[in-house]
């Protein structure tokens, strides 16, 4: 019987192969201009599967499919749509289309989609929303790219703490303006400052008579409107949340931010994080030849400013490694293996501190830990390094250089990669596309120079 592992990764398989084979009959649709297939194709694909056949289309062919299907597009595509893709679109299609997308999406989805147009043409896609809609969408606007404010939906469900639980269903019931989901309701006072919520379950299991006021939880977790998107995240997964309201700076209700939202949050940062410490920014597959070089070039001539200076290490024992070549074959070993220590250091650190798991409190603590396990690392492989220097090269000497090199070098790429990330942090900055490069450095400066210094009083 197969595992619920084996039986995902196959349906993830098929899954993949649906949308390849959708693509395919996609683009030999639209080659053909067969209005008609292209509407069968998509009929039945989920908003997440056509948004990713999407993006495995050619750019010009992903407007054409979109005025193809004209009516029969569903909107939600363009919150499940890679950020440099969705851009692209914004700007290629027709503003009275972009109008008619902000009025169908949450406020929050609809603000992703028109955040990076012309300000002149956000506004005329502004006149063409209804009043209600777009109060909702410029509110999310007021606020900062990666807060909460811009993550926020405006839609939510308010209700007064004298209501009683039976007059609470019936609104629900009544109203046509409440959002499509939710699980959480808010009880606000008359300047609309958050009381309390009660839980959807909660509601629905008590009796009609009873107040709001009664069954609330009067402490719910609050969420600043200028709070980092991230720190948000951070909050949901420590305190287990499925929603939170926001609230401005006067402590009025603006908004609700909910784990939907925060997933992609944490996905989105996950990446950056890990695009970061490659040092190429946020840069997708989708982008051009022209900002794929911008991203990447500035860190790369940094690297190369580096790598001039162990360079200059090495030059400093040109007569060295003349007169044992072997220097030069073994120089290689120990850098690569610091820099490779160093790198997995740097990257536990720099996700603890990014999860704020690593602080002044406990940074001893781990520094300490750090420390020891690069002496621990380096006594394994130098030992290892020794025994393939014995036998390679038939020299015992050559052997114990390499080794103390290997040591000295594995000890500073543990400190190293803990204290650069640390330090970056503590000055405000972002540790992850800073430290790699500071890093390297350090690693391959000491290495070359504890190998070659050593082997020029030993072994000459």
């Amino acid at each position: 019987m197969e595992s619920r592992a084996e039986e995902a990764i196959d349906t993830e398989k098929e899954q993949r192969e649906a949308v390849r084979k959708l693509v395919s009959g996609l683009t030999d649709a639209l080659e053909a201009g067969d209005v008609g297939t292209i509407r069968s194709l998509t009929a039945d694909v989920l908003a997440p599967d056509l948004a990713e056949a999407i993006e495995l289309l050619d750019q010009e062919d992903r407007v054409k499919l979109i005025q193809a299907l004209g009516d029969d597009f569903d909107f939600d595509v363009f919150s499940e749509l890679d950020e440099t893709v969705r851009d692209e679109l914004s700007e290629e299609l027709p503003n009275d289309f972009l109008a008619k997308a902000a009025t169908e999406l949450d406020s929050d989805d609809a603000a992703y989609l028109l955040e990076n147009l012309e300000e002149s043409d956000r506004q005329e896609i502004f006149d063409q929303i209804p009043y209600e809609e777009r109060a909702a969408l410029e509110r999310n606007f007021e606020y900062n790219e990666e807060t909460a404010g811009r993550l926020m939906q405006s839609d939510y469900v308010a209700v007064a703490p004298f209501w009683s639980v039976g007059r609470v269903i019936d609104y629900m019931r009544e109203s046509d303006e409440l959002p499509d989901t939710f699980s959480e309701i808010f009880v606000v006072d008359p300047a609309f400052k958050v009381l309390g919520e009660v839980q959807l379950s909660r509601l629905l299991r008590t009796k009609r008579h009873v107040l709001v006021s009664e069954i609330m939880d009067p402490d719910p977790h609050r969420v600043r409107a200028n709070e980092d998107q991230e720190e948000v995240a951070r909050q949901f997964r420590k305190y287990d949340l499925i929603s939170a309201p926001v609230v401005d700076e006067n402590d009025r209700l603006v908004g609700v931010v909910t784990v939907d939202d925060v997933v992609d949050v944490i996905q989105d940062e996950a990446e950056e994080d890990m695009l970061a410490l490659a040092g190429v920014g946020d840069e997708t597959v989708t982008d051009s030849v022209y900002w794929t070089v911008r991203s990447r070039v500035p860190w790369l001539v940094v690297n190369l400013a580096t790598a001039i200076l162990a360079s200059l290490v090495i030059q400093m024992f040109d007569a060295t490694i003349e007169q044992m070549v072997a220097l030069a074959v073994l120089m290689p070993i120990v850098a690569s293996m610091g820099g490779n220590a160093a790198t997995q250091t740097m990257t536990v650190t720099v996700r603890a501190l990014a999860l704020n798991k690593l602080s002044r409190v406990n940074a001893p603590k781990v520094i300490t830990r750090e420390t020891v396990v690069g002496i621990a690392n380096g006594l394994i492989l130098s030992a290892i390094t020794a025994a393939v220097a014995i036998v390679w090269f038939g020299s015992g000497p050559l052997a114990i250089v390499i080794a103390v090199a290997m040591i000295v070098n594995l000890l500073v790429a543990a400190v190293a990669g803990i204290l650069i990330p640390i330090a970056i942090d503590w000055f405000d900055l972002d540790p992850a596309p800073a430290s790699g490069v500071f890093v390297t450095t350090v690693t391959d400066v000491i290495g070359f120079f504890a190998f070659l210094g050593l082997a020029s009083i030993w072994l000459l």
